[in-house]
């Protein structure tokens, strides 16, 4: 297993990094607040680490758990610490009162994330259709992803299937705005179709 890397410590930075460490990998936690990650890692106690918010991490894959109106900030701090790395972007980029999406028209939020990231870096689209506590149940679910690299997306599916989880390409990082969107799509269903928070998107095939 390997060392994986989560910058942010709110609901669904905790989710997603008490299923990594159930998967047997280690996690690294980073944030601005050394005593928000410290607890989080200590939450987890699975040889759970921190790191220096803005150094290097540790982790070859780095998940982005930070809401979005954050994101630009922490890529931009973090600098050349993120050249060569897969950065895992699960953001939805979706407006305060729900009315649509914050990004510029034509493009997601994962391409205006690359767009601050060194060349070298790859950001990864996935985990942004799936609500935090249904992802702590532990249950098999899908994971849909869409990135321009192929290496990198190969790195991270077999992840996302280290995970329990069944991860489902769909293209290249211009599909991360059709995600967005299905992101606020499940939170409208949430909200007022379904009734409860207690739901997820799988595909069923044939």
């Amino acid at each position: 297993m390997s060392t994986i890397s989560i910058i942010g410590t709110g609901g669904m930075a905790t989710a997603v990094a008490g299923r990594i460490a159930k998967a047997g990998h280690t996690v690294e936690v980073l944030s601005r607040d050394p005593a928000k990650a410290r607890a989080l890692a200590d939450k987890l106690s699975a040889g759970a680490t921190t790191g220096t918010y803005a150094a290097a991490p540790a982790g070859d894959i780095v998940i982005l758990a930070v809401p979005y109106g954050s994101a630009a900030v922490v890529v931009a701090d973090y600098g050349d610490a993120l050249e060569g790395k897969v950065i895992i972007d699960i953001t939805n980029p979706v407006a305060p009162d729900l009315s649509g999406l914050v990004t510029p028209l034509g493009s997601s939020g994962a391409q205006e994330i690359a767009k601050g990231l060194p060349a070298t870096a790859h950001v990864v689209k996935a985990f942004n259709t799936v609500f935090g506590h249904v992802l702590a149940k532990n249950g098999r679910l899908d994971a849909f992803i869409a990135a321009d690299d192929a290496e990198a997306k190969a790195r991270v599916s077999t992840f996302i299937e280290s995970l329990g989880l069944r991860p489902l390409d769909v293209g290249g990082l211009h599909m991360a705005s059709t995600l967005e969107a299905l992101g606020l799509m499940m939170i409208g269903l949430a909200k007022n179709g379904a009734g409860t928070w207690d739901i997820a998107l799988n595909v069923e095939i044939g």
